[in-house]
């Protein structure tokens, strides 16, 4: 399979992991020899609930029996979609009560930079530094990192940056502004959170100007951080509230959700001012339903928070210089990436899985299922300190 996997299926990097999957359930992967591996990056923050959860395997499997795709999205009313959106409009701030369902995190940063666009009249749009939205050409276009952009060009104009937390940059927002976009928590950056109540200040910025607030939630949300979303530790309502990745319970979904005022408008002047074949796919949709059911329902977001604390006390080492993020979102900050590299590596060899961040080549990526054990955590971390300790003797 591995010879089949190179000569057939496209590659994003030089040297992928190339791990033969076999089978995966709750908070472990396994491989095609036997060897099983205790999964700390939930398919990049996308299995919430972990591999295979019976709910939302068993809302999959009822849905596939009743129905699959029926039209391209929002011309009938399908059970499943409906119910999902109506879950997001209870559990979200007012006026955040109308969601428009799509296939993944960067196609509803698509989505959502048209609707800024559309609401205001106006152009320029405002991202940040470091900042990653995906990888489509509008997403892109907000991405803050040059070099993987560069190659592509020319992108989408009239888009301009800021830098996080950076509160002498909040000038640049004016009325020629249709929309700014920020991650909630920096993530390809470092799992960065805004300081100085500086999403607060964004927001009174926007007020001012008339300019649109997008937050991404696409990796903070859904639980991982505390709160259902990220925005919700820092008394902030955004206009637009993107998520994805762990919103589908490890199925490929994503999502943007405003006033009705504001959605409406993409409904006429023109009409199919954004269309999808299939966002809001029933089993997709059953899918999300059940893991926000779960997540709303449970004790999971509550336990993530002391899950955190668990982490932080146990990864405790020379060659760790701080815990950064909030939740399940955290990440290691070693000294250089080539520890980093080492850490990620050598605990992959030993069965447990570890990752890097997109920009932030010193931080080791702990992003769990939600669901993970503290019994998990506990024999993780002290693989991950047998590491460091091996690394540490080797660099006297």
């Amino acid at each position: 399979m591995i010879e089949d996997f190179f000569k057939y299926q496209a590659q994003t990097s030089p040297h992928p992991l190339a791990m033969e999957i076999s089978h995966a359930k709750g908070s472990y992967i396994y491989d095609t020899d036997g060897n099983a591996y205790l999964d700390m990056v939930a398919g990049v923050s996308a299995n919430t609930l972990g591999h295979q959860p019976q709910r939302v395997n068993d809302a999959i499997k009822k849905q596939l029996d009743t129905y699959s795709h029926v039209m391209v999205y929002g011309e009938y009313a399908q059970h499943p979609a409906t119910e999902l959106c109506k879950l997001l409009a209870e559990n979200l701030p007012y006026p955040l009560t109308k969601t428009y369902l799509v296939n993944s995190g960067t196609e509803a940063i698509e989505g959502a930079l048209k609707l800024a666009r559309r609401v205001t009249g106006r152009s320029q749009l405002i991202s940040c530094h470091n900042a990653y939205h995906g990888n489509t050409m509008g997403s892109m276009s907000v991405m803050g990192f040059e070099e993987r952009k560069q190659i592509f060009r020319p992108l989408i104009p009239d888009v301009d940056f800021i830098t996080f937390n950076n509160e002498v940059d909040l000038g640049k927002i004016t009325t020629r502004t249709a929309g700014i976009l920020l991650e909630t928590i920096q993530g390809g950056a470092g799992f960065i959170e805004p300081q100085n109540d500086f999403l607060k200040k964004i927001r009174q910025r926007c007020d001012e100007v008339g300019a649109i607030m997008i937050l991404d939630e696409i990796q903070p949300g859904f639980g991982r951080t505390g709160k259902l979303f990220g925005f919700q530790n820092y008394d902030v309502i955004p206009d637009v509230v993107v998520m994805g990745k762990g919103m589908g319970g490890g199925m490929p979904v994503g999502a943007f959700t405003a006033s009705a005022e504001m959605m409406d408008l993409l409904s006429h002047d023109p009409k199919l001012g954004h269309i999808t074949t299939f966002g809001g796919h029933p089993v997709i949709a059953a899918a999300s339903l059940a893991t926000l059911q779960e997540i709303t329902e449970t004790n999971l977001m509550q336990e993530t928070l002391e899950k955190e604390q668990l982490f932080k006390k146990l990864l405790v080492h020379p060659l760790i210089k701080e815990i950064r993020g909030r939740g399940l979102m955290l990440a290691a900050m070693t000294d250089s990436p080539e520890i980093t590299n080492e850490v990620i590596l050598r605990c992959h060899k030993r069965g447990v899985i570890l990752f890097w961040l997109l920009f932030e080549g010193c931080a080791v990526r702990i992003t769990p299922p939600l669901t993970i054990s503290n019994e998990e955590i506990t024999k993780g971390c002290g693989i991950i300190i047998e590491v460091l300790n091996e690394i540490e003797k080797e660099m006297k």
